[in-house]
């Protein structure tokens, strides 16, 4: 495996680790209050399948980015039609995976 690729594995990994953190210990639905290990136990449990769902993104991110782009918006329009295809089908994955297990385990 390329350096680039495992730095590429490494930077999805600890934003799903980070992220896992956020959700599970900075929302609480209305009126439910839930302890700090099951907190704990949700963040732990949603990096994998975070991670997971991050690497489903990429996979999906591969088949349907467009070889061509054609704007009228000039240069920020194409900056910005790379930047989305470059992280938001991995982003998207990642919190859906994390959404999915964090919302199973603190029910």
């Amino acid at each position: 495996m390329s350096d680039a690729k495992k730095n590429y594995l490494a930077f999805y990994l600890a934003l799903t680790v980070v992220f896992s953190f956020l959700l599970c210990f900075s929302t609480t639905p209305h009126g439910m209050d839930f302890s700090f290990w099951k907190r704990m136990l949700a963040s732990v449990l949603a990096v994998p399948v975070g991670f997971i769902g991050a690497m489903i993104g990429d996979v999906i991110r591969r088949f349907a980015v467009p070889d061509m782009i054609f704007t009228t918006g000039g240069l920020f329009s194409i900056i910005k039609t790379k930047l989305f295809w470059m992280c938001v089908p991995q982003l998207v994955g990642m919190f859906i995976g994390i959404g999915i297990v964090g919302g199973m385990v603190l029910r």
